[in-house]
């Protein structure tokens, strides 16, 4: 109750949603300016998908259609690209730039690059520590965390490390996209996949747009961190 009356709070989750309301609504009007852009290849997101991963080599990743809306992501653990149902079907620069991305994630996955490692391995930490950070920093306020000793600081302490964790989830993640981003424009060109400015200026878009929305949350991520950090008092003792 208490962080629905604390207006830094407020002016954060409204800067927040403001940032991720903006992202997603261009990563859509980018998305379906891009289904305009009907590729010359004639080759739908499945086959991109394919032909981006077999010029890694990489021959060991199984393709999948999902139903929703940009719902494409591959998983590391059992090697499953998963493409929604417009990218896997479509043969639009949209269609083809969502699914060299994923590709891409594949190829970094495949040839170790190790901030995709790392994100992986620290997801089991950052979802709890998204979870559980908050409700520990506000336990530690209860508990007199603002005379900065003894038990509450130190709950409120380890709250905000635990948030940390998933701050920490949020940036890496930035790097990892925009190198997929960058793999799949750089294999969608030398595959002569997508020809010509109008085709490349779609993919650009829409995987410009999609990255942003990374950025956003990674904007939001250490916006609520540095949120924590103030109200578990190490910018200074606080009392409430």
């Amino acid at each position: 109750m208490m962080m629905m009356f604390d207006p830094i709070y407020m002016i954060i989750i409204l800067v927040t949603a403001v940032l991720s309301g903006v992202a997603s609504m261009m990563v859509k009007s980018a998305f379906n300016k891009g289904k305009n852009v009907i590729l010359r290849s004639g080759l739908t997101g499945g086959e991109v998908a394919r032909k981006v991963l077999e010029s890694a080599n990489i021959y060991d990743v199984e393709i999948h259609q999902q139903g929703g809306f940009l719902t494409d992501y591959y998983n590391p653990t059992n090697k499953t690209l998963v493409l929604s149902a417009d990218v896997y079907n479509g043969r639009s620069a949209s269609a083809a730039g969502v699914a060299a991305h994923e590709a891409g994630h594949a190829i970094q996955h495949s040839h170790g690059y190790v901030p995709m490692y790392i994100r992986s391995a620290i997801v089991p930490v950052a979802n709890i520590g998204s979870m559980l950070g908050p409700y520990l920093v506000i336990f530690g306020i209860m508990l007199g965390a603002a005379e900065g000793a003894g038990l509450g600081y130190s709950l409120a302490v380890i709250g905000v490390l635990m948030f940390g964790a998933a701050t920490f989830f949020s940036i890496i993640t930035v790097p990892v996209e925009f190198d997929a981003s960058s793999r799949a424009k750089k294999e969608l060109y030398s595959l002569r996949i997508i020809e010509g400015d109008e085709e490349l200026g779609a993919v650009s878009s829409v995987l410009r747009a999609a990255g942003l929305t990374y950025v956003a949350a990674a904007i939001g991520a250490i916006l609520n961190l540095l949120y924590w950090a103030y109200r578990a008092g190490l910018f200074g003792r606080r009392r409430d």
